[in-house]
């Protein structure tokens, strides 16, 4: 059970990928200026403008979870704390929260997610408002096999999804991580992916990409490594009370694409 639990942890998948769609843009959204499609380019492209106050003073969350996968509200909290640690939005960050009801499958790819997200998604960026799309979704990846399991996934330069009900099979049992913890440790990773992290939009200050797994630090007690170090880390894992922290190199990037 350990081990099972410490590959879970560590396979968070990253989909580097963009998006036109300008039939999706209404009528009301040219009233308001809004263009749908600056919130579906590239994992890391929009970078800069989430870390510094340039183009936007703050940020929206817009957190859309499937009935009976709320996340954990310390985890948002948690969540909220990392971005304000991060990130200069002078005039704050905020959470709008909502249930909807579960699209019906047991298994999804990420064409699926960004189809949820294109019909239930609406907020958007606005003139000094970045807005950020967050789902929490029943059933699992398309891409797990074996012991490789996906709980998050940054797909757009806006977007991630976390795999709320496979997350609960791995999480708050014996030998397990607790909840809060893990929605954390996944949650952060997969934004930290869209902050740029690491070499996907901000740029590394020193080489610190793992060459085996490509956007992601060489450093194994860094939020954005690929994989625990060792059988050991798991039970330093039950016991932990804060999720892994972003390490030197990586906020270095950060703080030169405009970030804290």
């Amino acid at each position: 059970m350990k081990y099972r639990a410490l590959i879970v942890i560590v396979v968070l998948t990253l989909v580097l990928g963009c998006s036109k769609d300008e039939s999706s843009t209404t009528e009301e959204d040219q009233i308001f200026n809004i263009d749908k499609n600056l919130n579906r380019q590239t994992t890391g492209s929009s970078a800069n403008d989430l870390l510094s106050d340039v183009a936007f003073k703050s940020m929206v969350i817009e957190l859309v979870y499937v009935e009976s996968f709320e996340p954990n509200q310390t985890t948002i909290d948690n969540f909220i704390s990392f971005l304000n640690n991060r990130t200069f939005k002078p005039n704050g960050i905020t959470v709008e929260k909502r249930e909807i009801a579960s699209p019906g499958k047991d298994t999804y790819t990420i064409n699926d997610i960004a189809d949820i997200e294109k019909a239930e998604r609406t907020l958007y960026n606005t003139v000094d408002k970045i807005a950020v799309w967050a789902l929490f979704i029943d059933g699992k990846s398309d891409k797990d096999s074996g012991s490789s399991i996906v709980l998050g996934t940054a797909y757009w330069n806006t977007s991630f999804v976390i795999f709320e009900e496979t997350l609960h099979g791995f999480s708050n049992s014996t030998f397990e991580p607790d909840r809060a913890l893990l929605e954390t440790t996944v949650i952060n990773h997969e934004f930290g992916h869209i902050l740029g992290l690491t070499n996907l939009g901000s740029n590394m200050q020193e080489d610190h990409e793992d060459e085996e797994h490509e956007k992601h630090c060489n450093e194994e007690s860094c939020l954005m490594y690929w994989a625990a170090e060792s059988g050991a880390n798991i039970s330093n894992m039950v016991n932990m009370s804060a999720a892994p922290q972003l390490d030197a190199q990586c906020i270095a990037d950060l703080q030169a694409n405009g970030g804290k």
